[in-house]
């Protein structure tokens, strides 16, 4: 199997709420963009959150309306074995440095994993002493939520979190 590196984490200093997927998949690692499969719904989800079209703005500038809101975006897993984008092939995983990353974040107030197999991993993020949430899955491998489902579980979060305005 082939070694894989994640991405970097999206933070800054006023980043209250860190969203934690599992691991990029193929198409977010050539792209090296968080969600770069088109039909990921997670930057759809945060477009209809926020009434700004993130979809269709550069990926650069996704990333700073995104920091500007409040919202971190990260990975459970720092490096891995897979092939292909399955969560279920995941082999020979490495945890992100959580508590290291807190150092970086002094505002964060809550952690949301999205999808099952992040949330395999909410005893670590609990470790903080933040609330931990599980958010559904964006993934096109959800397919048993619809989108305004997905999209009213993650409005609960984001306002919880003060991320709505």
């Amino acid at each position: 199997m082939t070694r894989l590196v994640g991405l970097p984490p999206v933070i800054g200093p006023e980043t209250r709420l860190l969203v934690l997927g599992s691991f990029p998949g193929v198409a977010s690692l050539r792209a090296q963009q968080y969600y770069g499969h088109p039909q990921n719904q997670f930057w759809k989800i945060l477009s209809a959150l926020w009434g700004v079209d993130l979809v269709g703005m550069a990926y650069d500038d996704r990333l700073e309306a995104v920091r500007t809101r409040g919202l971190g975006i990260w990975d459970v897993y720092g490096a891995c074995e897979r092939e292909g984008s399955l969560d279920a092939d995941i082999r020979h995983a490495e945890l992100n440095d959580f508590a290291g990353l807190m150092r970086e974040c002094p505002r964060l107030q809550a952690i949301a994993h999205n999808g099952g197999e992040s949330f395999r991993h909410a005893r670590h993020t609990q470790a903080l002493g933040l609330p931990v949430h599980k958010l559904p899955s964006t993934s096109p491998a959800n397919a048993s939520w619809s989108f305004e489902r997905k999209r009213q579980a993650w409005r609960e979060v984001f306002a919880a979190s003060g991320l709505l305005a």
